[in-house]
Parts: structure tokens; sequence; C-alpha cells
């Protein structure tokens, strides 16, 4: 519950900016001179890039989550059951022995999307956040029934 709250805290301090910048970029453009016109539509493209960024984060993380409570659903959800250092960070190792089984899970199963769904969690685990992002988006595409990308 706490990261949906600080996901919204976020998006929503995020929107705030890009309506600023956006208006700052109008106002630019109101000037009318060339500079002031160039550098105003050159800052409206900023909140254009900021809010396809935003949806595609919030489609991206929706559908982990429905991936998640269906996978919850059938009790097939990964038990976190990782060795912990004394501050709270998952224990490199123990990370390392899950990624390894989750791998070889996924390995004998490549077109199960729940095997890609627990290895994301396993690269997440291991801290490398691209590769659990591109396993998730495989897990996502194998539910959907598209063919996931290469």
């Amino acid at each position: 519950m706490r990261a949906k709250i600080s996901y919204a805290v976020t998006a929503a301090v995020l929107v705030v900016y890009l309506v600023l910048a956006g208006g700052r970029g109008v106002l630019l453009i109101q000037q009318g001179t060339l500079l002031t016109v160039a550098f105003g539509a050159a800052v409206l493209i900023l909140p254009v890039i900021g809010l396809w960024f935003l949806w595609q984060n919030t489609r991206f993380v929706r559908k982990a989550n429905a991936l998640a409570a269906e996978l919850d659903a059938e009790g097939g959800l990964p038990v976190d059951d990782l060795v912990r250092t004394p501050g709270g960070r998952i224990d490199r190792d123990c990370a390392d022995a899950v990624f390894a089984e989750r791998r070889a899970e996924t390995e004998d199963s490549p077109d199960d999307w729940r095997c890609w769904f627990r290895l994301a969690v396993a690269y997440h685990d291991a801290r490398d956040t691209p590769r659990a992002r591109r396993a998730m988006q495989r897990a996502i595409a194998l539910h959907a029934g598209r063919p996931p990308a290469a």
C-alpha cells in the first residue's frame, strides 16, 4: 500500500511540474520572437515526453500488479524468505541462489508467463532492475497472448 501511495504522490508531483513547464513554454511562445518561440516549442516537448513516460509506466505497473494478483490467487507467488542484512537489504548470495533456480525454471518453461514473472522478481531481488523490467514485460506479453519482444 505504501508503494502505491508513493507512486501516486510522485505521479502527482510530476504532473504539476509538467503543467508548470508547459505554462512556461506557452508564455515563451506568446512573446513572439523567433528565439522565444523556438525555446517555447522545445519546452513544450518536455511535458509531452513526461506524460508519455508516466502513462507507459502506469500501464506497466497496473499490468504487473494484475499478474501478481492472478498469481497470488493461484498460490504461485514466490515466497519472500530471503536472508536480509541488518539494514533490511536482501543478501546478495541468497538472491543469486534463488535467481539460479528461477532461471532454470524459466529455461524449462519459456512460454509460461508465471515463470517469467517469478524470474522478474528474482532479477529485482538481485538488484538488476533493467532485466527485471524486461522479464516482467515478457510475462505481460505472454499472459496477453502476444509474441514477446525479442
